[in-house]
């Protein structure tokens, strides 16, 4: 189904991880969780939203500390307005991908602006 463009398979890394199974399953297109899910999670059509627009261009990978890492550097953290930095604590690189806000500020990225990288 990977291969097919319907899911994503988010895996934690590179190597004999990447054999495993996937950490995250994530639709292709968020659009098809009105279409599958009676009420689909807001997180999860987040987080798929995110992956395929980053994931076209940039290596996407499961992370401990945030919910994704890109091309091994930077690790991002999705979730709504109110999503803070508690979990990305410690990491300089770590950015909350925030969903429901407009503009951002510092290391706060409106989720909206991935579109873009389409």
């Amino acid at each position: 189904m990977d291969a097919g463009s319907l899911i994503h398979m988010v895996r934690r890394g590179k190597g004999m991880r990447a054999v495993t199974k996937p950490d995250k399953l994530l639709l292709n297109n968020p659009n098809l969780f009105t279409v599958l899910c009676a009420s689909p999670n807001i997180g999860s059509v987040r987080e798929s939203f995110f992956v395929s627009q980053v994931g076209l261009m940039h290596q996407v990978h499961y992370h401990d500390k945030g919910d994704f890492i890109i091309d091994d550097r930077l690790v991002f953290e999705v979730g709504g307005a109110s999503k803070g930095f508690e979990q990305l604590q410690g990491n300089l690189d770590g950015y909350i991908v925030a969903d429901e806000i407009e503009i951002g500020s510092g290391n706060k990225i409106p989720l909206w602006l991935f579109g873009f990288l389409y």
